[in-house]
C-alpha cells in the first residue's frame, strides 16, 4: 500500500511537471480502439470566452491533436498480448504528435478492466489546533481502516466524498473550518495488480513516462453526466466492446464502480458466429444495419452478407434486418440484466436521483434506451461527452467519453488520498487500533 502510494504521488508530480511545460497526452486503451489526445495548457485559455463551451470553468486548455487506432493486443479492457498492445500505443501516441506537431513525454492513461472493486470507508480524529488544517485532513484520511485487498490487488482511486465537523455532515472542503472532531467517509477503488503493471510496462517500452491513471467508468461519468445529475445521484453505464463499465455518482463523486465482462464485441461475436460470416463483416453489419427493436419494415429489409470462400452460393446469401435484430437483441438483454445486478447490489434504488445515463460506443445501437428502460427503469438517457476546445467532430461521439472527461480530470483532478502527506506513525496507530478492538472483543 504504502509502494503504490509513493507511485501515485510520483505520477502527480510528472503531470504537475508536465503541466508546467503546457503539453500532456490522453491515453484510452481500449478493446476495440486504443486513442490519444494532445492537450495544451495555457492560462490565456482562461480569460477566452466560454459562451461557446458546454463546461463552463474548464477553458484552460485545448485539444491540439487527435488520433485513434485499433486495438489488437487488449481483451475485456485489459492488455492480453503486449507487443500488439505497444504497437497500438505507439502508433496513436505517434500520429496525434504528428497533427499537434510536438512530441510528448507524458501520457495520463485510463482502462475499463482490472475486475474494479469498491469500498467504503470511514475515518475520525480530533481536530488539534480548532481549525482544521492540511495536516488534520492527513490524519483523519489515515485513520480509515484499509481492508484487506490482497497482494494481488492495487489501490486505483481513493477520494473523500464526504466530511463532516462536529455533525455538520455535506462538507466538501473542511480546512479552515472551526471544529472538535472530524469524520471523512472515503470511497476506494481497487482493481488487479497485473492489469496496471502490464499497461505501465507497455506505455513505458513505448518511451513515454505515465503521469497518472484512472479507471475509464469513472472518466466516462465524469464527462457524460451533467452537474445536477452527479450532485443529486445517478448511474453512467459505458458500453465498450470488451466490457461494460457502471459507475454511480453521488454528490459529484463517484461513490461505486463494477464492470460487467460483456459488450460490443460479444454482439459482433454473435453476429459472426450465428450467420457465419467473418468478424469485419459482422462488425460491419452490426454499425450500418443493427438494431434491437423489430418492425414490419425489417422483415422486407434485405441485407447482402458478401464473402470470399469461393463457394458462390455461401459468399450471395442474403438475411432480412429482423433476422440480424433476433441474433443482437439475446446479448444485448443479458448484459442489462447483468447491469440491473450490479446496480441492485450497489443498492442504487435508494438514491435520491435514480438517472441512468447510457454512453460508450455499444449505445449507438438503435432502440437501446428503450430496451434499457425495461430492465433498469424510465428514467434513461442516450449521453454524449460535453464539448471542449479543439475537440474534432469525429471525436464527440460517445465512443469518446473516456478520452474527454481523463481530460477534464487532467485540468482539474478531484483530491484523492496521495495528495495528502501520510501520516508517519499511520501504520503503527491502525496495528494498535485493531490490538485493542480484539482485546476488547475476546477479554
Amino acid at each position: 500500500m504504502n509502494d503504490f502510494y509513493q507511485a501515485q504521488r510520483a505520477m502527480r508530480k510528472g503531470r504537475q511537471a508536465a503541466m508546467q511545460r503546457g503539453v500532456i497526452a490522453i491515453l484510452d486503451v481500449g478493446t476495440f480502439k486504443t486513442a490519444c489526445l494532445v492537450l495544451r495548457f495555457d492560462e490565456a485559455l482562461s480569460s477566452t470566452d466560454e459562451t461557446s463551451n458546454a463546461l463552463a470553468g474548464q477553458a484552460r486548455f485545448r485539444v491540439i491533436g487527435a488520433a485513434t487506432t485499433q486495438s489488437r493486443g487488449v481483451r475485456f479492457g485489459e492488455v492480453d498480448t503486449l507487443p500488439e498492445t505497444e504497437r497500438a500505443i505507439r502508433t496513436a501516441v505517434q500520429a496525434a504528435q504528428k497533427m499537434a506537431n510536438v512530441r510528448v513525454d507524458h501520457v495520463i492513461a485510463c482502462f475499463a478492466g482490472g475486475r474494479p472493486r469498491s469500498y467504503g470507508l470511514a475515518g475520525k480524529v480530533s481536530v488539534e489546533g480548532g481549525a482544521v488544517e492540511d495536516r488534520d485532513v492527513s490524519r483523519v484520511l489515515s485513520a480509515c481502516e484499509t481492508p484487506p485487498i490482497g497482494d494481488d490487488r492495487m489501490v486505483l482511486h481513493a477520494q473523500p466524498v464526504n466530511f463532516a465537523l462536529d455533525h455538520r455532515s455535506g462538507l466538501s472542503d473542511p480546512r479552515g473550518q472551526i471544529g472538535n472532531t472530524l469524520h471523512v467517509d472515503m470511497h476506494m477503488l481497487t482493481v488487479d495488480a497485473h492489469t496496471v503493471n502490464n499497461l505501465i510496462h507497455c506505455i513505458h517500452r513505448c518511451d513515454l513516462e505515465v503521469a497518472g491513471l484512472a479507471s475509464a467508468s469513472y472518466m466516462a461519468g465524469t464527462s457524460s453526466l451533467v452537474e445536477d445529475e452527479q450532485e443529486l445521484g445517478a448511474a453512467c453505464i459505458d458500453m465498450g466492446a470488451g466490457s461494460t463499465s457502471v459507475s454511480i455518482f453521488m454528490r459529484k463523486h463517484m461513490i461505486y464502480s463494477d464492470t460487467v465482462r460483456m459488450g460490443g464485441e460479444h454482439i459482433s461475436s454473435d453476429i459472426s458466429r450465428g450467420l457465419q460470416i467473418p468478424c469485419q463483416t459482422a462488425e460491419r453489419i452490426k454499425t450500418r444495419f443493427g438494431g434491437l427493436v423489430a418492425t414490419g419494415m425489417d422483415d422486407r429489409d434485405i441485407i447482402e452478407l458478401e464473402g470470399n470462400t469461393g463457394d458462390w452460393e455461401h459468399d450471395r446469401r442474403t438475411i432480412t434486418r429482423a433476422e440480424l435484430i433476433g441474433v443482437m437483441r439475446p446479448r444485448v438483454e443479458e448484459i442489462l440484466e447483468e447491469v440491473r445486478a450490479v446496480l441492485d447490489d450497489a443498492g442504487f434504488r435508494h438514491l435520491p436521483g435514480q438517472r441512468i445515463v447510457l454512453t460508450g460506443g455499444g449505445s449507438q445501437i438503435p432502440g437501446l434506451d428503450g430496451l434499457a428502460a425495461k430492465y433498469l427503469g424510465n428514467q434513461i438517457r442516450l449521453g454524449r461527452p460535453l464539448r471542449i476546445q479543439g475537440l474534432p467532430q469525429a471525436a464527440t461521439g460517445p465512443a469518446f467519453s473516456a478520452c474527454v472527461g481523463l481530460s477534464i480530470a487532467s485540468a482539474h483532478p478531484q483530491d484523492e488520498w496521495w495528495d495528502f502527506d501520510m501520516v508517519a506513525d499511520r501504520t503503527h496507530t491502525r496495528s494498535l487500533r485493531v490490538a485493542l478492538r480484539w482485546f476488547k472483543e475476546n477479554w
